[in-house]
């Protein structure tokens, strides 16, 4: 993956859940559009990538499992 610097920011949101951050960044490089989701929580950061081919399916599994098919 190429330095966050030469990532374009396309949308962002911010989501506060208890005492939990995320952002969800969609960006675009020379790789292609992509989903990065950052936790912050107590001092501690964990990011994920996920690649813009896999973001319907990572949306339909977090509805399946929460019993919304």
């Amino acid at each position: 993956m190429q330095k966050e610097s030469q990532d374009k920011e396309l949308a962002s949101k911010r989501l506060d859940v208890e005492s939990k951050i995320f952002f969800f960044e969609y960006k675009e490089n020379k790789n292609g559009k992509f989903l990065r989701i950052i936790e912050k929580s107590s001092g501690r950061r964990n990011t994920i990538v996920i690649p813009d081919s896999g973001v319907l399916e990572f949306i339909n599994v977090l509805k399946a499992i929460k019993g919304q098919k």
